[in-house]
């Protein structure tokens, strides 16, 4: 069975882009064999499918594919410049700052030193138990939403590695749910054949958008 249209954002003879639900793995890792990992999904309509970056597990939205080694190839090798990613994410607490800059470096995903690493946030929505907010940036780390916002007291609700284990309980007990909410909603990169600007967007997961509703957001 094929994915669901409305899952593909965009395609080209070079592209595949689509959107991730939130429990859903990108690629095989270890565990979770309940659900086939959605590049092995993938490849059963696209066989040379690659990816060019990943999403955690929990998170959802926009993920880019390339068809081709040589289309992952030009990419890699112009290093993402001009790409942008656009993320939603769900905070502890209401955020007294309505936008900002979080520059602080991170563990380099070799773990050997530190990287820099810049994440740029606005505040959308705040309620007393939580802050909705759009972050982005253009060369990212491996969880670097989750650890910059943790870092300036504002962590991801239901997040259990950078979270707050405390308030992480009363919210699963709340929402009757485990995961954290991010959700990469957008992103634009220069096209790495034609060289023209691609803009996508993915739709808010229904999860996501109930536990707004839930949370009076």
């Amino acid at each position: 069975m094929p994915i669901s249209p409305d899952r593909i954002l965009y395609e080209d003879q070079w592209l595949l882009i689509v959107t991730k639900l939130p429990g859903e793995l990108t690629v095989q890792g270890k565990g979770r064999l309940d659900r086939l990992p959605l590049l092995d999904f993938l490849r059963k309509d696209y066989p040379t499918l690659l990816p060019v970056h990943r999403l955690d597990f929990e998170t959802s939205g926009v993920i880019v594919f390339a068809k081709t080694k040589a289309v992952l190839h030009k990419i890699v090798e112009a290093k993402f410049e001009g790409w942008k990613k656009t993320y939603l994410a769900l905070t502890l607490g209401p955020m007294r700052q309505k936008e900002g800059t979080v520059d602080i470096p991170l563990k380099a995903r070799s773990s050997e030193g530190v990287v820099p690493a810049e994440s740029k946030y606005k505040v959308l929505i705040i309620s007393p138990a939580a802050s909705l907010v759009e972050l982005s940036f253009e060369r990212g780390q491996r969880h670097q939403i989750r650890q910059h916002m943790a870092m300036i007291g504002a962590p991801l609700i239901l997040d259990d590695v950078y979270g707050n284990e405390k308030e992480n309980r009363k919210f699963q007990r709340f929402l009757k749910m485990k995961r954290f909410f991010l959700h990469a909603s957008a992103i634009t990169f220069p096209h790495p054949v034609t060289g023209k600007e691609i803009a996508v967007k993915a739709p808010m997961p229904s999860s996501f958008k109930e536990t707004l509703k839930k949370l009076r957001m």
